[in-house]
């Protein structure tokens, strides 16, 4: 059988989330060999995809996984080993494998860096027909993801199908400005990378791994001494922000909508199929979190939903601050967040009973030291006097309840590199004034 599972090399961090196999290197070498010879993929060139997208009129499939990294391995398996499920339709599609970040071009490849398994579709001429991958797709098993892709597939087949009468719907997909064309074009990459990979030396350690290009924007932000943007801190935010869950086997069908939430008021209901949002037909959850990641700071999208056989329009309201409530603490780019703007802290908003058993209200801060970092800038809060099991009480005049993504954000926005950040802390009965360096 045909195998899908893609390449950007290891993500080196700590999280089980990007959890490599021991033998990386031998991994990598070994998946060029097998998958040069396949006849169905294009093995790492993007350009003779979109050639050959265009001689065949066929859409094209660019599947972007990281070889040694292990978070996706069950979806590749059941690739692999079931793949007369979705074979037929990869029939229908030019099919391109890329293997390294290094030299992408980012005016074309816009999607969330910090999975480990990522799909982009395209017509020849570069229109953008959707995106696949997400958290859910990450997390949940590879039966329901084997599935959704299939979803995906069938759905991205039928935008194909409508092109280009439907080329107006899609103007929304497409990727916005960007400031660097290629990864290794950003100053924190250029020192250390090339664009082509050293196949005869360490090639894992010459390989530009996805989540580096945001970890290489958010310095760069930073050392100019400017607030990192939103899109850079809460990145193509999960349709969890506004309260509803999808269905990790359907492209966009809603499983859970959450009481009082944003979609919960815009008259969302479990068992919705999401047909379209702000205009952009849905592929999968990744194009939801795409509309979600180009809306500005407040915004109003229409939403089709389809019920009981049946297509609404509802009217999803995003009030100002809206991003500022997504959860970004699983993910990769996070990892480098804790080091610029806690200095390696790791912290966890208590929970009401937990802030009851120690004497804490519930509408103030309480960020609970879970963990520090040992090496590096994640040693600073460390070297400062932090210690674990300390709780933050306040930081930089702040005292009211908010999250670890909610403080990242605002140090990176409102602090600048080498700026001395005052924190309360409570340790045990007492309460210690600390100092917090920002990176």
């Amino acid at each position: 059988m045909k195998a899908l599972h893609l390449l950007i090399p290891a993500l080196i961090t700590p999280f089980v989330l990007a959890e490599t196999v021991k033998d990386r290197e031998g991994a990598v070498r070994a998946d060029k060999a097998r998958m040069e010879a396949d006849k169905r993929w294009a093995y790492n060139d993007i350009e003779s995809g979109f050639k050959q997208a265009r001689l065949t009129g066929r859409p094209l499939l660019v599947v972007m996984r990281c070889v040694p990294c292990m978070s996706c391995m069950g979806l590749d398996t059941a690739v692999l080993m079931e793949g007369e499920q979705i074979s037929p339709l990869l029939d229908q599609f030019v099919c391109v494998r890329v293997i390294n970040a290094n030299a992408i071009d980012l005016t074309r490849f816009q999607f969330d860096y910090d999975l480990s398994f990522s799909t982009l579709f395209f017509n020849g001429d570069g229109t953008v027909y959707g995106r696949y991958g997400s958290w859910s797709h990450q997390k949940n098993s590879a039966d329901q993801t084997l599935a959704g892709y299939k979803k995906a597939l069938e759905a991205v087949l039928a935008v194909h199908q409508g092109y280009p009468a439907n080329k107006a719907a899609l103007a929304g997909k497409q990727p916005g400005p960007v400031e660097y064309v290629k990864p290794v074009d950003m100053p924190k990459l250029a020192e250390r990378y090339t664009r082509e990979l050293n196949w005869d030396g360490k090639v894992v350690q010459s390989c530009v791994h996805c989540h580096m290009i945001g970890d290489a924007m958010r310095a760069s932000y930073r050392d100019r001494r400017q607030p990192v943007p939103d899109e850079w801190v809460y990145p193509m935010p999960a349709p969890e922000t506004l309260g509803l869950t999808l269905a990790a086997d359907q492209a966009a069908k809603v499983q859970v909508v959450t009481a009082g939430g944003l979609a919960d008021k815009a008259g969302v209901k479990a068992g919705d199929e999401v047909v379209s949002l702000a205009g952009q037909p849905l592929v999968s959850a990744a194009d939801f979190a795409w509309v979600l990641h180009r809306s500005a700071d407040s915004a109003s999208h229409e939403m089709v939903v389809r019920r009981a056989g049946e297509e609404s329009k509802l009217t999803l309201n995003l009030p100002s601050g809206w991003r500022k409530t997504t959860d970004v603490s699983g993910r990769v780019g996070t990892w480098s967040m804790r080091g610029m703007a806690a200095g390696g802290l790791n912290l966890v908003d208590l929970t009401d009973e937990e802030r009851r058993q120690r004497g804490l209200g519930t509408e103030g801060m309480a960020l609970w030291v879970k963990g520090l970092g040992m090496h590096g800038m994640h040693a600073a809060a460390r070297k400062a006097g932090f210690q674990k099991d300390d709780v933050l009480v306040e930081v930089a005049g702040m005292k009211h309840r908010l999250t670890e993504s909610r403080l990242h954000g605002h140090l990176m926005q409102e602090h600048r590199q080498g700026d001395r950040v005052p924190v309360k802390v409570r340790r045990g009965d007492r309460m210690i004034d600390l100092v917090l360096p920002m990176q």
